[in-house]
């Protein structure tokens, strides 16, 4: 078959200029897939610790208490409601909102404060006042 060389290509990304609002976009597919992946993962796990024998919760609640189960957890949190957050923001741009450059990089850096806010503000209580 002849190939077509007078058809269009589709931008490459070195063509476009990256900014928040992009990085943004990439973060919230990011994001789906670490709650979707390790995010299920550590629920199954949970729940099957749960609905098993008192050692087997003790070995996961081991595993979740030790500092690297709390950087993971810290970052699922942080992926949870950055992807929540991004969501709305889809959201809103698809109520045709938003759609101005300067408006969407500002609700794109608010999507990353916000997350930040929430995250620090949840395992302040967890780790602080709760504990």
């Amino acid at each position: 078959m002849a190939r077509n060389t007078a058809r269009p290509l589709s931008p490459h990304l070195t063509v476009w200029k990256w900014g928040p609002h992009m990085v943004t976009s990439i973060l919230h597919r990011a994001t789906g897939i670490a709650l979707s992946v390790a995010g299920l993962a550590l629920l199954t796990w949970w729940l099957l610790a749960l609905a098993g024998s008192g050692s087997a919760y003790a070995d996961f609640s081991a595993a979740a208490s030790h500092p690297l189960g709390i950087f993971v957890l810290i970052g699922l949190s942080w992926s949870f409601f950055q992807h929540t957050l991004s969501g709305v923001r889809h959201l809103i741009m698809d109520i045709g909102a938003g759609l101005e450059i300067k408006t969407n990089k500002k609700m794109a850096y608010a999507t990353w404060a916000g997350a930040a806010v929430l995250t620090v503000a949840l395992w302040g209580y967890l780790l602080l006042v709760r504990a």
